[in-house]
Parts: structure tokens; sequence; C-alpha cells
């Protein structure tokens, strides 16, 4: 079974289970919420699948934080009498900034990805919470929350003008210019792709600064449906963004997956997690089957990789 067909498959199994759990999970207004929320993953995600995909254990635990810390700058420079879409794209820079940072530490330093992006994490969360000392940051006018609340034909406004031509972009990257061919040669032997003269510490580097790029984006369209900018907004979005990019397909050594798997997953888990709060599923039974799913896609990516291992040998 294909990727794409387990996706589907296990996306209609949970609107249906979801559905006879609770009669709420299929109104608009759910829906609408849910796409709402999506939209922050799935940028998330998006980031997160070309890290892994880059190989070299590539993962970045920092996208959380960084969603956290780029939403506090944009709130304070708000604060100091900065129009808010001029804060918004000081937002989006200093995601740039973090991103290269985690990449400067990886890729020109050496630092394993998982550790440098775990310090990162902590470093970036930190700093929100000092910056504002645990106190939101609120008071955007409300023509700044049509990003993150208002639609267009029914379609959420970040979904329609954000994520989809962001996905739209990235996969015209990926899967038809040299550099989207140099990601999946360097995930797939770095070592290989130097003799190909491909910069393999460029390239990785680049993705984590895209990493952070769409986290800054991600913590503009947070901050705009929220009304507010929060020190622990990013709280726990990278194990989603982690468990999507997995579930969607991308190796987690690297050089296999496709962004299209990536989309589906974040569908199915979207679905999932408010479903599980409308059903008044306790929120310890929801990480555990988040984790669940974590660990499930982990054994079907390499359950593929051993079946296509042995058809090559055969």
């Amino acid at each position: 079974m294909s990727r794409t067909y387990f996706l589907t498959l296990l996306l209609v199994m949970i609107i249906i289970i979801m559905s006879i759990l609770s009669p709420y999970f299929l109104t608009v207004q759910n829906l609408l919420e849910i796409t709402q929320f999506g939209a922050v993953i799935a940028l998330l995600a998006i980031g997160q699948s070309l890290v892994i995909a880059s190989g070299n254990g590539g993962i970045d635990l920092s996208v959380g934080s960084m969603v956290s810390l780029s939403g506090v700058l944009m709130g304070l420079a708000f604060n100091a009498g900065i129009s808010i879409w001029i804060a918004s794209i000081i937002a989006i820079l200093v995601g740039v900034l973090l991103g290269a940072f985690n990449g400067f530490a990886t890729s020109v330093i050496g630092l394993p990805p998982f550790i440098a992006t775990l310090g990162t994490m902590y470093m970036y969360g930190s700093l929100a919470l000092v910056l504002t000392k645990g106190t939101p940051i609120s008071g955007f006018p409300e023509s700044f929350g049509f990003l993150g609340q208002g639609t267009i034909l029914g379609i959420p406004t970040q979904v329609l003008l954000i994520v989809i031509p962001v996905f739209l972009i990235i996969s015209f990257i990926v899967y038809r210019t040299v550099f989207g061919r140099q990601i999946y040669l360097v995930g797939t032997n770095d070592t290989a792709a130097k003799f190909a003269n491909i910069k393999v510490k460029r390239t990785r580097f680049l993705l984590f600064t895209l990493s952070g790029l769409l986290s800054g984006i991600g913590s503009v369209i947070m901050s705009s449906w929220l009304m507010t900018a929060r020190a622990d907004v990013g709280s726990g979005l990278e194990l989603q963004a982690i468990t999507i990019a997995v579930l969607g397909g991308m190796h987690i050594f690297g050089g296999k997956g496709q962004l299209g798997g990536v989309m589906l997953a974040v569908l199915v888990v979207t679905m999932l997690s408010p479903g599980l709060q409308i059903a008044n599923i306790n929120a310890i039974w929801q990480l555990a089957i988040l984790g669940i799913i974590l660990i499930g896609a982990v054994a079907l990516n390499q359950y593929s990789s051993n079946r296509l291992s042995l058809k090559a040998i055969k």
C-alpha cells in the first residue's frame, strides 16, 4: 500500500471515529478552527521535512521555540510603536536569523542536529519567557486578525494566501530545480554529493534557515489567530512537526520522502488532536496517541525501506 493510500484511509477512519465520539466534530466551526490551526503546523512540517530529508540525523527541535520567540519580538516591536505589518516582517526576519544560527551550529561548527537544536529550543524558549516575564502581549489592531481569523470564499485566509503558495513554491524548488535534487542526494549519501561537487554544508545550512523562515511566518499567523503573542505558544509544536514529517513518509535517516504525503499527514494530525479534545479524551492520552503514531510511522518507513532493499537484492 502506498503512503498516499495509507494516509487517505487513516484520515477517513479518523473522521468516522471522531464523528461517532462527538456530534460537534464535523461542524463548520470546528472544521474551520482545525484548518486554521493546521496552517501553522503545515509550515513547520514542511521545513522539518526538508531538514530531515537532508540526512546526517537532521532534525529541528527548536521550531516551536522559534515560533514563540519570533512572535514575542513582533509583539514587543508593535508595543514600541512600530506598525503591526512591519513588526510582522521583523518576526519573519527573526525566524530566518534563528534558523541560520541552527544551520551554523550544525553545518559549520559540526554539532549533531539533535543536540544543537535541543539547546536552541531551550535557549529560544527561555529568552521568550524572559522578554515577556510570562505575560502575553496583546492589543493588536483588528485588521491584523484577518490574516489568522478571516476567510476568503469560505477558505481560511492563512491557508489560501500563505500555506498553499508556500507549498507550491517549495514543491517547485524541491522537484523542479537542481537545488531540490541536491537535497535528496545530500540526504542519501553526502560523500557522493561532495564528489558531485555539491556544497553539502551550504545545502544543510540553507534548509535550517528555511525552517526558521517558515517558523517566523508561522509566528505571525499564530499571533494573528490568537490576537496575542505568548512565550509558550510554540510549546509542543516541534513534536507535531516531526510526527507529521515522518508520518508523511520522510525517512528519518534522510534522502527519501514526498511533500505531498507530508500535507496529507498534516490533515491526519490536525484532525486527530482537536477531535480528541472535543471527545473529552484526557490530555495525557492525546500525547500518548501522538507518540504511538510517531513510533508507528518510523516503523512503517523502516519496513518500506527493508522491502525495497530486499527487492533490489533479488
